[in-house]
């Protein structure tokens, strides 16, 4: 099993920077600077290689596919998680079911596409945090026979928030619903698996604590799901064959990449690969647990120095980050930066994420640099 100390000796840049920004962006790993190379390389030498690039595309869709449990045909390439969320939204026919249940901290790029759908005949609906959680009871009461998508986060990026997804899940297809989730603050670090969740559609990306970079997503969607209409924002990719280049026909695969549209972002991809063989031989249920252990050891060190902590005190609940509640988040994140401590500043908090390779010493650094910037 890799440890935690050999993990973090594929992360160079962690040698004089603490990473405490995985819940925006990943560290950079040795694997995803030689991905890089190779594509730089790739143009040098024979300037548009674009069977090499396809390629590349779909290694980065078989590794997410078996990074969630899923079949290579079951994943799209999209550009963005939102742009995932649309495809999904465009395929539903409101007039038949127009309740669309989500949660108010649903990530707002996901949010906004849902509540676009408005305009095309949804009603949008909320589940309220309530006592610091999102009960799944909350869900199924406003899950009826009227609605026909509900959209559950794996963890809120607000402050790490762990949802009852799976639950969730079930209560929505008791009702005759399709179910889908965000697990774009979870995959990486969290063991997921769409079996288990049980789930019509995921989405997440290579970015975040998947180590890649901006530029590609991936939308898992259940194998022999019916549409009930073809996706719009449509193009090339979304063929049957591609490379047919017949501007005449709209014939659409009854697999997931009926949900692609145009060119796939080539450096992304390689980056995309990058990150996932950066993670190559971890243990899921370890990274859960050392990222679980951390978060509880910051979680605590923050109390006892008097911080106002959002996120939640009980670890089954608690995600892989610690979010600290500030007047100014932006000038505490750039008082952070300032003394090499990456973190990422949202709403009302700085948001301190974890990976399997942070360690206690990371933890004293922040720890040490908020009680030095509480004292200025």
């Amino acid at each position: 099993m890799v440890t935690p100390e050999a993990f973090r000796l594929r992360f160079p840049a962690l040698a004089d920077l603490t990473h405490l920004a995985s819940c925006s962006q990943g560290a950079l790993s040795q694997q995803v600077v030689a991905a890089l190379f190779e594509y730089q390389h790739t143009m040098r030498e024979t300037g548009a290689p674009w069977e090499r690039w396809m390629a590349e595309v779909d290694t980065a869709r078989r590794m997410f596919a078996r990074f969630v449990g899923a079949a290579d045909d079951e994943i799209a390439v999209v550009p963005s998680a939102s742009a995932g969320a649309y495809q999904v939204a465009s395929t539903q026919d409101w007039s038949a079911r127009r309740r669309l249940v989500t949660t108010d901290v649903e990530f707002p790029s996901i949010a906004h596409v849902w509540l676009a759908q408005q305009t095309v005949g949804a009603e949008v609906v909320y589940v309220s945090e309530r006592d610091g959680r999102v009960w799944a009871d909350d869900y199924d009461s406003l899950i009826t026979e009227a609605t026909g998508l509900v959209s559950v986060p794996l963890i809120s990026y607000r402050n790490g928030l762990r949802l009852p997804t799976k639950e969730v899940v079930a209560h929505a297809h008791a009702a005759g619903a399709k179910a889908f989730v965000d697990a774009y603050q979870g995959a990486g670090v969290e063991r997921v698996d769409v079996r288990e969740l049980d789930c019509d559609y995921l989405i997440s990306g290579s970015l975040k604590y998947m180590l890649g970079l901006p530029g590609m997503a991936f939308l898992y969607v259940r194998s022999g799901l019916v549409d009930a209409k073809p996706p719009i924002q449509t193009g090339w990719f979304g063929r049957v064959n591609p490379f047919e280049f017949n501007a005449h026909s709209l014939d659409y695969p009854d697999h997931a990449r009926r949900f692609e549209s145009g060119t796939p972002s080539i450096p992304a991809a390689f980056g995309a690969v990058g990150g996932m063989r950066a993670l190559e031989g971890v243990d899921p249920v370890a990274v859960s647990a050392h990222v679980s252990r951390l978060s509880g050891q910051l979680h605590q060190a923050l109390t006892e120095m008097g911080e106002k902590i959002t996120s939640p005190s009980d670890p089954h609940l608690r995600g892989p980050m610690v979010a600290v509640m500030d007047v100014d988040p932006s000038k505490l994140a750039a008082y952070l930066a300032d003394h090499r401590i990456a973190s990422s500043p949202r709403g009302e908090a700085v948001r301190l994420s974890l990976h399997y390779y942070n360690n206690a010493a990371d933890l004293d650094a922040v720890v040490d640099a908020i009680a030095a910037y509480r004292r200025l």
